[in-house]
């Protein structure tokens, strides 16, 4: 399977879908769970209500733009990825790890408003990664720092993903004042849209506005089935990590800046789901994004073939167990 997804062919495009579609399946046959949840901002409550008729109406409504979102998320990952030529060679790897690492918990195969948020990231990510050496990279980063700041009011914790296009800014371009202040412009300007919309409407409050941030750990039941995830989402990126990494002085320099910034983006995203109430894995699927593109770079890169089979094999077997045998699929 890691084979047929190595190479640059269209038809991988179809298989990538089905593959998306059968290891997704259980996600169909799951028991209603509750929406929307302490962090989900006013845009994603307000979509909910406004899709709770149909949904009341059509029970799979969720489980489908759920996988509908997986599936644009994967393909928007693999073109990131090949389009950056971040890799030494173009290939649907990218899309592939994102899908079956998204299945590995359970919590990342909900309609939730961090799954929403990553679509908004994954733009952001395009737009950054357009910065470098552009002359005209105002209205880029204004539009950037715009999608951050919309997605606060999704999944308010993404506050913290503005710390990381301060950063990316750094990595990818010389200092300039200017682009900082249009960046910090970017992510305030819905908030001055909202402001408004409260005064007029006699809702003003400053907690209405902007919530209070708590920074906690969450609770969440341990178990081995969530042992042997963590385990398959640790070890595939740790050895695409060092092939990235022993790869580094072969790469373009905006390849390098590249990977520093999902390095980057990897190490917020872990940290931004504890900005918050939510006591899930849900928010973590953020960090799915960077992984993934390290879990591309081990299957793509290893000099001995049988790793790259081994390492899908197994998680694709661990995936069906924990459905079909597991307790936190259905």
């Amino acid at each position: 399977m890691t084979g047929i997804f190595k190479t640059k062919n269209p038809a991988n495009v179809f298989l990538l879908v089905v593959l998306g579609i059968l290891i997704k399946l259980p996600i169909f046959n799951r028991a209603v769970f509750e929406l929307p949840k302490a962090d989900d901002g006013i845009l994603y409550q307000s979509l909910i209500e406004i899709l709770k008729p149909t949904a009341n109406s059509f029970s799979k409504l969720y489980p489908l733009l759920t996988l509908i979102l997986l599936l644009m998320q994967g393909l928007m990952l693999n073109r990131f990825v090949n389009s950056q030529r971040l890799m030494g060679k173009l290939t649907y790897l990218p899309g592939m790890a994102y899908l079956l690492l998204t299945t590995l918990l359970p919590d990342w195969n909900y309609f939730s408003a961090p799954l929403i948020v990553n679509t908004i990231f994954l733009f952001i990510i395009f737009s950054l990664f357009k910065i470098y050496n552009n002359e005209k990279a105002g209205g880029i980063i204004f539009n950037a720092a715009f999608a951050a700041g919309v997605a606060t009011f999704i999944y308010f914790p993404s506050i913290v993903i503005a710390v990381w296009i301060l950063l990316a800014i750094m990595i990818m371009r010389p200092f300039k004042i200017n682009e900082w202040v249009l960046s910090l412009l970017g992510v305030t300007t819905p908030y001055y849209f909202y402001a408004v919309y409260l005064f007029i409407t006699d809702q003003w409050s400053w907690h209405t506005l902007f919530p209070p941030i708590d920074v906690q750990l969450p609770s969440v039941q341990q178990s081995l089935w969530l042992a042997g995830a963590v385990f398959l989402i640790v070890v595939p990126f740790l050895v695409g990590a060092w092939y990235v990494q022993n790869n580094l002085r072969r790469m373009l320099i905006q390849v390098r800046k590249g990977w520093s910034l999902i390095l980057l983006y990897l190490l917020i995203s872990l940290f931004l789901p504890l900005v918050g109430e939510n006591q899930s894995f849900e928010g973590w699927i953020i960090a799915a994004v960077p992984f993934a593109a390290f879990h591309a770079c081990a299957y793509l890169y290893s000099s001995y073939k049988i790793v790259p089979v081994i390492l899908f094999w197994v998680s694709l077997i661990f995936v069906l167990a924990w459905q079909y045998f597991g307790h936190s699929w259905v």
